[in-house]
């Protein structure tokens, strides 16, 4: 009896041209569990800059391609990975869209800026067939300023693999003493500076702050704010780190604080609770469902009320030795888990 073929489908990974983001680390690692995955044939649409592995099946995409893409008759489902990608097939082939959040509306744009989003994404809504979500929270957005129109729709949670490096030692600079840390592309929307007046309350603190810094006037900002306060000896600004280096400041850190006010997941809560480390957060969008109980809240960004927060929460943490329950309720948000959800919902799709 003849075997049947698999069934091809696209996934799109273009994002993976931004190295140090969400996106990117999204990307590969949904890539890195579905290439293992037998069920199909899987292909990956991505930019030629991209370094990938032989075993992966690779697209590059055109320029053509942000206006008219047509996939070959072979594939049978194309998989966009972000709300606001500009490769969207044509209607002959099934369409997954994952939806990572609506950030830009609690960010400080125009409402003519907010509007033009909105539509582009309700136009990528209505060309798909499911929706899938990371969290509630972005699902629950969505309801309120979209139209779904009786869509598919489920949420998959990111899955968070924080990767070991046990025998990396050399940070590109080494703290002397206790710190906090936090790490994000540094934008308003992070919410960094918030944390500056801590520094004054808790002089043998130091923080450190990683991430990409594309916005100078933000930047300057931090920076200023710290010298009003009299911390700039206090303030580290890292730049982009590697994944070594952030694995080892998330393991030798005294807590990680993540006061954002636009998330639609928040992986780096995860990773450092997945090193048993206390996260204290701001209670906006995604976080308190990401943070579950187990995660300490910023109810408003009062310096005063900052700094209490922290005090009873590393009391809390100490006194309770919360460690492993922190661990624990990492350990739920596998990609693993996540890959597996992705699957069924291709196979849904492609058995109608």
């Amino acid at each position: 009896m003849k075997k049947l073929a698999k069934k091809n489908i696209i996934v799109d990974i273009e994002r993976m041209k931004y190295p140090n983001t969400g996106l990117h680390n999204y990307c590969k690692n949904l890539a890195d569990y579905l290439v293992e995955d037998t069920s199909f044939d899987y292909h990956f649409f991505t930019h030629k800059k991209i370094d990938l592995d032989d075993k992966f099946k690779r697209i590059n995409r055109k320029l053509i391609d942000k206006v008219f893409l047509k996939p070959a008759k072979k594939f049978s489902l194309w998989h966009g990975t972000y709300q606001t990608t500009k490769f969207v097939p044509q209607k002959a082939i099934k369409f997954v869209l994952t939806i990572h959040d609506l950030n830009f509306l609690y960010e400080d744009k125009s409402e003519s800026k907010r509007q033009k989003l909105i539509k582009q994404i309700q136009n990528r809504i209505d060309r798909a067939d499911y929706i899938t979500t990371i969290s509630t929270f972005v699902l629950e957005d969505i309801k309120k300023h979209l139209n779904l129109e009786g869509k598919k729709v489920k949420v998959v949670y990111n899955g968070v693999n924080l990767v070991e490096y046990p025998d990396f030692n050399e940070p590109k600079i080494r703290p002397e003493g206790d710190y906090l840390f936090t790490i994000g592309t540094v934008l308003p929307k992070k919410n960094f500076h918030v944390l500056i007046p801590m520094l004054k309350a808790n002089p043998t603190l130091k923080l450190y702050i990683g991430g990409i810094q594309p916005d100078e006037n933000y930047k300057a900002k931090i920076v200023s704010l710290a010298a009003e306060y009299g911390v700039t000896d206090q303030l580290v600004l890292l730049g982009a780190i590697s994944e070594e280096e952030k694995y080892w400041y998330l393991k030798n850190c005294k807590a990680f604080l993540f006061p954002s006010i636009a998330e639609g997941f928040g992986i780096p809560v995860i990773e450092a609770m997945h090193l048993g480390k206390p996260v204290f957060l701001s209670t906006h969008t995604s976080l308190p469902e990401i943070g579950g109980a187990h995660a300490y809240y910023f109810e408003n960004f009062d310096p005063d009320h900052l700094n209490a927060v922290f005090n009873q929460g590393m009391k809390d943490f100490e006194d309770n030795q919360r460690a492993e329950s922190l661990k624990q309720w990492a350990a739920q948000f596998s990609w693993e888990k996540a890959s597996k959800e992705y699957i069924e919902i291709y196979k849904e799709l492609l058995a109608e």
